[in-house]
């Protein structure tokens, strides 16, 4: 069958997060003199994955990720800098870095026209539409759901609840959710009831606990089973 309802995400599925996220930062941290090599953002990039895995747990809130991640970050490297002000310093830069990863607009127009596409996404608002709404992406999409908008965070049932009701026609059995993350948008489509695609292009060992629909490691991989 081929897919009549594709629910993407956008963050390393389709737009470049980790170039966005490693220029941001590196902006943010050199107007504050502090140094970029590759093990402060690494050790960066490690405490802010495990503020988002908490968040999507429901462990902490939207605003506690925002400024705690880098109030850690500046206590170990024994820096007396403003969280709260770097926080709003490193998302209004964030907003302005928008990347397609290599493929990404092709195999949308690709399926663009054959099914019904839409972005769900965790994050910022005016950050992810800073983004999204900037790339050549914008135009084949009928819709991009932000998790601060809708109110609650992948994979939260209620997040997938809130985006199906929102699709006028909407049939879960014609639907796929697309995404790189195994604990938001995999196990959201599982708890949402939906067909999932693994994109994995790095070509990790698939969970055996995890009923994963299809695991594809390219975008010609995603289009053969949209279209399939």
């Amino acid at each position: 069958m081929s897919y009549r309802f594709v629910l993407l995400d956008a963050d390393n599925t389709l737009l470049d997060f980790s170039r966005s996220e490693h220029e941001a930062l590196c902006d943010c941290l050199n107007a504050r003199g502090i140094p970029t090599h590759s093990e402060i953002i690494e050790r960066y990039v490690q405490i802010n994955e495990t503020y988002w895995k908490r968040l999507e747990r429901g462990e902490i809130s939207r605003q506690e990720l925002k400024i705690s991640r880098f109030e850690q970050f500046f206590s170990e490297l024994n820096y007396t800098f403003d969280a709260e002000t770097m926080a709003d310093d490193y998302l209004a830069a964030l907003a302005t870095k928008s990347y397609l990863l290599e493929g990404a607009l092709t195999f949308c127009r690709h399926i663009h026209g054959h099914t019904r596409m839409f972005i769900i996404t965790n994050g910022n608002a005016s950050v992810q539409k800073g983004r999204f709404f900037t790339s050549p992406l914008a135009p084949l999409f009928e819709n991009c759901f932000i998790s601060e908008v809708v109110g609650y965070e992948k994979p939260h049932k209620a997040f997938f609840d809130a985006v199906i009701s929102s699709i006028p026609n909407f049939d879960p059995s014609a639907a796929i959710v697309i995404g790189d993350s195994l604990t938001s948008d995999i196990q959201g489509g599982i708890n949402a009831g939906l067909d999932t695609c693994w994109f994995n292009p790095k070509r990790k060992s698939p969970p055996s606990h995890m009923p994963i629909t299809f695991v594809a490691h390219n975008f010609d991989e995603v289009e053969a089973i949209v279209l399939s």
